[in-house]
């Protein structure tokens, strides 16, 4: 369980990586509708990855006392 929710949070934080430059790189051309949208695609994906953080970090806690 615990290694599916690191491998589950590392894609996410790749993810959300990939669309915070996909927004930098839109607003840069001026494309703020774009550069938004790629803003809010980073959003998700980082509180994706958060949350898959803290089942992963949860589940090595609990293996640790066992």
């Amino acid at each position: 369980m615990s290694k599916d929710a690191h491998n589950k949070a590392a894609e996410h934080h790749e993810h959300a990586a990939k669309a915070h430059k996909m927004a930098a790189e839109q607003h840069g051309k001026g494309d703020h509708a774009k550069g938004l949208e790629h803003s809010t695609q980073a959003m998700q994906h980082a509180k994706a990855a958060h949350e898959h953080s803290q089942t992963a970090h949860t589940a090595s806690t609990q293996q640790t006392k066992k």
